[in-house]
């Protein structure tokens, strides 16, 4: 390991080869963070039934204020999960499905990595 750089690879030696994604790492970081969050997960699903939604839409039904629903959005739109256009009065949200599949590529890139791992440790184990 390198003094300065505990994590860094030993001399001679490579890094071993990061996951490979479509999307910067801080971009689909972002992304997860903003789905991290229970309510954001749930208003991301109800954006995914399609269309565009007001907050005073999206706040029916559930016991969250519209300033707590607002302020919810405001994180998925800066990770770039949803989109807001204004239509009068009000500001209607829609997903964005692009940031939703580089998280998806992101975590079947993941995904295949471990299986890769998982069959390397099995041919080892059993040989």
């Amino acid at each position: 390991m390198s003094p300065r750089n505990p994590k860094a690879a030993p001399a001679g030696r490579r890094p071993a080869k990061a996951f490979a994604i479509a999307a910067p790492r801080e971009a689909v970081a972002g992304v997860f963070a903003a789905l991290g969050d229970p309510t954001r997960l749930k208003l991301v699903a109800v954006l995914c039934a399609g269309g565009a939604f007001s907050i005073a839409q999206l706040t029916a039904g559930t016991d969250i204020s519209r300033q707590g629903v607002t302020k919810h959005l405001q994180v998925l739109a800066e990770a770039g999960v949803v989109s807001d256009t204004r239509q009068g009065r009000e500001r209607l949200y829609q997903l964005e499905p692009a940031r939703i599949e580089d998280a998806k590529r992101t975590l079947d890139a993941i995904g295949k990595q471990w299986e890769a791992a998982l069959g390397r440790l099995k041919a080892f184990v059993e040989s």
